[in-house]
């Protein structure tokens, strides 16, 4: 109760309410699918932030959210000055899916599989890529299918454009590749609930 009592303080212009709502929903989600939805509450603002921090607006291309859920990170990433036309969301959930589309209307909201992002990417024309910003809960899932993600969301990335994901382990959901892609590692952000690091993962320069 704590937690969700800071997490209403901070919120900016959204309603106790509102943030109540969204924490509910996460937790009846969470009961109902645990290994989809992984988490039981929102990301908070700070960690939020500390993700959105990694993408640079100015970048051409648009900006990939994965596991966007109630909009978290969304809002960061639109704080942060990404243009909402700029912003895909992909999200597996369709409760998820309908919400955001109705909280974030100039976002692109795509309901599908971001476990298989180069194809979801296909199937709905989605060009150049900035940035790939992911909220999946990555330790739900095989190490394999981990670094399977990693791997194709970098190689649809330029070199050294970041692949950002969060966890609340000690280790990282995957681990750097040496010539492959390097890892950098944020403090704990202990404002969040719990806490969390951000993981941010870019692959090597191409030969010259």
């Amino acid at each position: 109760m704590h937690g969700l009592k800071r997490r209403a303080a901070g919120a900016d212009s959204r309603s106790l309410k509102a943030v109540v709502a969204d924490e509910m929903r996460f937790i009846r989600t969470w009961a109902s699918k645990p290994l989809t939805t992984g988490a039981v509450s929102p990301s908070g603002r700070a960690l939020a932030r500390a993700m959105a921090a990694e993408v640079d607006p100015a970048w051409p291309g648009v900006v990939v959210e994965l596991g966007p859920g109630t909009g978290a990170v969304t809002a960061a990433l639109l704080a942060r000055g990404v243009a909402p036309d700029r912003l895909v969301a992909i999200e597996y959930n369709p409760d998820f899916a309908t919400l955001l589309a109705r909280r974030y209307p100039g976002v692109r909201v795509v309901e599908g599989d971001a476990y298989s992002l180069g194809r979801t990417l296909a199937l709905h024309d989605v060009g150049e890529v900035a940035a790939i910003v992911s909220s999946l809960p990555l330790f739900t899932r095989p190490p394999l299918q981990r670094h399977d993600l990693v791997a194709e969301g970098l190689s649809i990335l330029e070199p050294g454009r970041p692949f950002v994901q969060f966890s609340y382990a000690l280790v990282p959901p995957v681990p750097a590749e040496r010539g492959r892609w390097s890892l950098d590692v944020s403090d704990w952000i202990l404002m969040n609930l719990p806490p969390a690091r951000v993981w941010t993962y870019r692959s090597a320069p191409l030969p010259s």
